[in-house]
């Protein structure tokens, strides 16, 4: 690892934004802006105007609201009246409605047949919702929730897939003031119940099914636990994607969205909650975790209009599903008026390339996606560049998990070598991003771009001192408006205060190991909570899994890091093979020698394992902490909650595993 005082030279960009592009971005536009009316500075570029950002947080905010025209229908008697974290007060006095502004710009006659939504499923071409007609079905949907009894600070809940009417059940319920919270139909019954029952909800919007991998999966049974065992329900809504009638006692999605009333905007408190989204849950119930309308609306406005650069001639793309926070994030590309893709089905069919694919039929200009489907594309040899046109893409962005070198390699070379590649990285914890896209500065391999605008993100050693150039844990050192309010059952706020400020009182930990390099970009290492320390040496995880995943014999592996009684240290490194590949001598060899080359002898694991499979949370991330407890000894259903897991019967494999080491 470089240190700060003996840094090797800066290496070269993979890609560099040129000087008209510089000069259209919106974020080059707002910093000139700013300066004219808040003082922001006119020169030193996005460094210097992030600097300003989290020197000066109040006005930084303040210019964002002024920007993106917030309409507060009372205004606010401050920006930021109290900066303790947690519990930030964030524009007290003022009032406002997210659902008004998604859909301002179908108040534009010029753009109202123009399309809202483009939604794309394995079997159709694009099907568009107009600006005109999504705010039809909205003010139409929230008479009839209005109708139903439901009040402001009501929870509504969708069982739904990526469609337009999760879109517009989502819209209507903020319109009316309720909390919007989600969960995909691939979620089974145990696991909605866990997040639904937590918040219990008045109202669910629910499928009869859904199609994926090219085969229709009915869900009659699980709807009907829910009804079951959800007793707040006042109305079950639903949506026929399969076609079946509307079972007893429901309602029928199109009677509820066929009138024509102008939708009503309940103005609500800034800090009203919008929505309720949840933690993987691995290890217990998952948090439930509340942020606000004004929160939102102000952090989204950020990342979209100005990191993602994103307006109205824009089309915006992100592979999701209702149960992860990029949908949440997806939808709000609507507050710029940008057209936003909606894709429901499996990433990879019929083909692995099938996402680019979609890109292609939809035009879409900000294409999002996961590390691992990048790495999956590589590994499966798509030639995304040769097969499609994909001209319109000016930028490529990934989550989920830190981007390989090889990956930010694969995209510059597959794709289109002008290229602008975005590695973010955030958290559901703030739906939102600490760290990734600025259309303005260079990409470098392996790196983030930068922190955020008004995020004041660091990397500190365990006393918490502040480093750079050395690995460290990722914090945040003041308040971001998105920011959970609170947990739901919280009452005393020890759940959340145990999250995230335990460590360093007042400071945000997140919870990832981070660099923060000399020439102002971040690296991502893997989750601290998960951290290997061999000899007093911290190590990411995904720096292990980067190497080894680049080997063709290799689907995907586990690296775990176990203190052992006496002082002693077990790090073994689970393997999942390719089809046709086997675990021999020769291949042990070549994973310790690629590791050992390219990291160091002591990333080397003491065992290498094959494994059937690498266990996942429901929104597709590995599980490292509960296979580190199955090691410890702990029984099963201590060690993670079954109900977030992909395959539980995965984790009786590495429960085997520890019995057998005793």
């Amino acid at each position: 690892m470089t240190s700060a005082a003996n840094p090797d030279p800066q290496p070269a960009p993979l890609w560099q934004p040129d000087s008209d592009r510089i000069a259209a971005a919106r974020i080059t536009r707002f910093q000139a802006w700013a300066a004219e009316r808040y003082g922001a500075p006119a020169e030193g570029g996005y460094p210097a105007l992030h600097r300003w950002s989290v020197a000066e947080l109040d006005t930084f905010w303040q210019a964002v609201a002024a920007w993106f025209d917030i309409r507060f229908s009372s205004p606010y008697e401050a920006v930021l009246a109290d900066r303790t974290m947690p519990g930030a007060q964030w524009f007290p006095g003022a009032t406002l409605n997210y659902a008004e502004h998604a859909l301002r710009a179908a108040e534009d006659p010029a753009r109202a047949g123009e399309p809202a939504l483009l939604h794309v499923d394995e079997m159709h071409e694009p099907v568009e919702t107009g600006w005109a007609e999504l705010r039809r079905q909205v003010g139409s949907l929230a008479a009839e929730l209005r109708a139903i009894g439901v009040r402001p600070g009501d929870r509504v809940s969708g069982y739904l897939p990526n469609v337009p009417q999760a879109v517009t059940a989502f819209l209507a319920s903020a319109a009316v003031g309720a909390v919007w919270t989600s969960c995909a139909p691939d979620f089974g019954a145990r696991s909605v119940l866990d997040r639904f029952q937590q918040v219990e909800p008045v109202v669910l919007f629910t499928v009869d099914g859904y199609r994926y991998g090219g085969k229709e999966h009915d869900r009659g049974d699980v709807v009907a636990e829910l009804r079951r065992e959800l007793p707040t329900l006042r109305a079950v809504v639903h949506v026929p994607l399969l076609g079946t009638p509307a079972p007893e006692g429901t309602l029928e999605w199109s009677a509820l969205t066929a009138g024509e009333t102008e939708p009503v905007f309940e103005q609500v408190p800034f800090d009203h909650p919008l929505w309720v989204l949840y933690s993987s849950g691995t290890t217990g119930l998952p948090k439930a975790i509340v942020q606000s309308q004004g929160g939102i609306l102000l952090e989204h406005f950020k990342q979209i209009g100005l990191h993602c650069d994103l307006g109205p001639e824009d089309r915006f793309f992100w592979y999701t599903s209702t149960g992860w926070m990029m949908w949440n994030f997806l939808v709000s590309g609507l507050l710029t008026g940008t057209t936003v893709i909606l894709y429901d089905g499996s990433p990879g069919h019929p083909h692995t390339g099938a996402q680019w694919g979609v890109a292609e039929r939809t035009g879409a200009t900000l294409f999002g996606t996961s590390a691992a489907y990048v790495m999956a594309c590589r590994k499966a040899e798509v030639h995304p560049g040769r097969d499609f046109d994909l001209s319109r893409i000016k930028g490529v962005a990934t989550t989920g998990s830190p981007l390989p070198p090889d990956g930010f390699r694969w995209l510059h070379d597959e794709v289109r070598e002008d290229l602008w590649i975005a590695s973010v990285s955030g958290g559901t914890d703030v739906c939102s991003c600490f760290a990734g896209a600025v259309p303005t500065l260079p990409v470098h391999i392996g790196e983030l771009q930068a922190p955020c605008l008004g995020t004041d993100l660091q990397a500190w050693d365990a006393q918490g001192r502040p480093v750079i150039g050395e690995v460290g844990e990722l914090v945040v050192t003041n308040p971001m408006p998105s920011m959970p309010t609170r947990f739901w059952n919280d009452p005393d706020g020890s759940r959340y205060r145990d999250s995230y400020f335990e460590m360093f009182p007042g400071v945000w930990r997140h919870g990832d190991w981070i660099t923060l390099t000399d020439h102002g970009s971040v690296i991502i290492h893997g989750r601290s909570d998960s951290t290997l320390n061999r000899q007093g040496v911290r190590m990411g995880s995904a720096d292990i899994y980067e190497v080894v995943e680049r080997l063709p014999e290799i689907r995907e592996s586990l690296v775990i890091g176990l203190e052992e009684p006496g002082g002693g240290y077990w790090m073994p490194l689970f393997v999942h093979l390719a089809e046709g590949a086997v675990l021999d001598d020769a291949l042990r060899t070549k994973i310790k020698l690629a590791i050992r080359e390219q990291l160091s002898p002591r990333h080397v694991p003491d065992e290498i394992i094959e494994a059937p499979g690498v266990p996942h949370t429901l929104t597709g991330k590995r599980i490292e902490v509960p296979v580190k407890r199955l090691l410890q000894g702990a029984a099963l259903d201590k060690a993670v909650n079954p109900g977030s897991v992909d395959n539980l019967d995965l984790l009786r494999f590495y429960e085997d595993i520890a019995r057998k080491r005793g």
